[in-house]
């Protein structure tokens, strides 16, 4: 059965729809590692700040949980889909798939099934070096001189770069490379992201309706968001974080000021976007039903060490160190922008804000942090493995472990997954602690920083997909709390887990068509933001495959 919604105003309030669009326009900002409790930190440190205004304004869910794996793609797509991982077939960024051929496949009738499934920057045109424009090929002095720049030049260059940058194509589906991408052994061809969603989302719902739509977020590969019909985003605006931003090789993450020039190419792209242009400024087509943008500021401020001098992460007592304070700052400043282009475009009236994050991170009590190389452990699996049945093929096939662990294995046997997991469970492995330099270990971890391990048919049932499903991971481990796994000493936090820090994210909807000052402590699932946009708008929220299937319910009032 639907759940009412009656914080909706003036909608039947159920998941099958609404008569009436309390809202003309919805923007949805994601905020990549911000928790519930560090939004509630700075409203109580800034109390009239923009984040304390919006809150006030609205209706603020603080037991909202993300999905799991709690990764950037899955968390995203279930905002705009309302399914869940197994349901969407989409567990990370970059996994596995044991139905699909490898890249470059041309003789689709021998080549044996199995292949890495990478919607990451691996997927670009540009390589060597990975460009901003991923291979649009821009001309611009701004951006053609990044590969030579140092720090200090691209961040002193930051209005050109978004200046030029804004000039990128609203169909990133065609800076992809279609070499890069997996095949589909029935037809031969290449399968681009959308065709590997498994449900439809909120843009194919608003296009149907002859609203308009845009987006803005950190990969072409995000062209996923289409949905099946390759149409659903009419503005897509998506420059490439993991690109070259100076001479020294570092792409926008490896330093929170670079995080925030390529985060603030976005910002331009949504303040258009309100005054009714399209993400260039060029064009005037009208503000859009549902538009937004991914933040990344908060994340690389929670991940990074050390970054201009600057301590990342959180203090001894739990509060924003000074990196994250800064980030906060920022995002508070953009959210204070965003609202301000609202009011002067006349649209305060008719517009909806939703705050929320993909993901949080995880550990934020630096001294839990235990670092762990899964390289090595991955490698002792094969080997292991390989020694009981010569000639066999690497177990493990491809793994994706950042504080979880998702392995894909060769051979899926029950006899295969008790290996794995035994292993795992029983193997002690060397860890890195926050004082530790790179290459020593002060502290070991048992069950190779596992707590738990699920395999075949409980995996499977973990994310909920269906049995047997080529997408979903063989083996799903879930971490200790404070495990990273990484061979190196550059992150101090990670996501991906399922643990509280990496999936208690804020959910804020306020604005038009929505109770002000109410805050709801009962549990909630940032699933349920689609279907509450679809409502606010005024359009059935069962038209989303994902509603229907994972029964998804609009936001309560209380």
């Amino acid at each position: 059965m639907a759940a009412a919604a009656p914080h909706v105003t003036g909608s039947h309030g159920s998941t099958t729809g609404s008569a009436h669009a309390a809202s003309k326009h919805v923007l949805l900002l994601s905020v990549d590692g911000l928790h519930q409790s560090d939004l509630a930190y700075y409203i109580g440190k800034h109390p009239h700040s923009a984040l304390a205004t919006l809150v006030a304004s609205g209706t603020s869910y603080t037991k909202a949980k993300t999905t799991f794996p709690s990764d950037s793609f899955p968390g995203m797509i279930a905002q705009l889909t309302g399914a869940d991982a197994g349901t969407a077939g989409v567990y990370y960024d970059d996994t596995y798939n044991h139905a699909l051929l490898p890249p470059g496949t041309l003789d689709c009738s021998t080549a044996k099934r199995g292949t890495e499934v990478a919607w990451t920057e691996a997927a670009d045109r540009s390589q060597n070096p990975i460009t901003l424009d991923a291979g649009q090929k821009l001309t611009d002095p701004a951006l053609t001189a990044l590969p030579t720049n140092t720090l200090q030049q691209t961040l002193d260059s930051s209005a050109a770069i978004t200046k030029a940058i804004l000039k990128l194509t609203p169909t990133p589906q065609t800076l992809l490379d279609p070499a890069a991408l997996p095949v589909n052994p029935s037809t031969c061809l290449p399968i681009y992201p959308h065709q590997y969603l498994k449900v439809n989302t909120v843009f194919n719902v608003v296009r149907a309706a002859g609203l308009r739509t845009a987006w803005s977020d950190k990969h072409p590969a995000y062209e996923i968001l289409n949905g099946p019909s390759g149409t659903g985003i009419q503005d897509l605006f998506t420059p490439e974080i993991n690109s070259v931003a100076d001479s020294a090789g570092d792409d926008w993450t490896t330093n929170n000021a670079l995080t925030k020039v390529y985060d603030s190419t976005k910002v331009a792209a949504v303040v258009n976007e309100i005054k009714g242009f399209d993400h260039s400024g060029t064009k005037h087509v009208g503000t859009p039903a549902i538009f937004g943008m991914n933040f990344q500021t908060v994340s690389t401020a929670e991940k990074l060490p050390v970054s201009n001098g600057v301590a990342g992460g959180y203090l001894p007592n739990g509060k924003p160190g000074p990196l994250l304070s800064s980030a906060l700052d920022y995002i508070n400043a953009q959210v204070a922008l965003f609202e301000h282009t609202i009011r002067a475009a006349h649209l305060a009236s008719s517009t909806t804000v939703i705050l929320s994050a993909k993901h949080g991170q995880s550990p934020e009590d630096l001294a839990s942090l235990r670092r762990v190389d899964d390289g090595a452990i991955i490698d002792a699996i094969n080997a292991g493995w390989a020694s009981s049945h010569p000639g066999a093929a690497a177990l493990v096939s491809f793994s994706v472990d950042d504080d979880g662990m998702l392995l894909w294995l060769s051979n899926r046997s029950s006899a295969a997954l008790a290996f794995a997991k035994h292993y795992l469970l029983t193997h002690s492995a060397p860890a890195n602690i926050s004082t530790d330099p790179k290459g020593t270990h002060s502290a070991t971890v048992g069950s190779s920083g596992l707590k738990a391990v699920y395999t075949g048919a409980a995996a499977d049932k973990l994310v909920h997909a269906r049995a047997g499903d080529p997408n979903a991971p063989d083996l799903i481990g879930i971490a200790q709390h404070g495990v990273v796994y990484t061979g190196g000493v550059k992150k101090i936090a990670e996501h991906g887990g399922a643990s509280f820090e990496d999936r208690n994210v804020p959910l804020v909807v306020s604005g038009a068509g929505v109770h002000g000052g109410r805050s709801v402590s009962k549990p909630v699932a940032t699933t349920q933001i689609a279907p509450t946009i679809l409502t606010l708008l005024g359009l059935r929220a069962s038209d989303l495959k994902g509603v229907r299937v994972d029964k998804t319910r609009v936001l309560p009032a209380h």
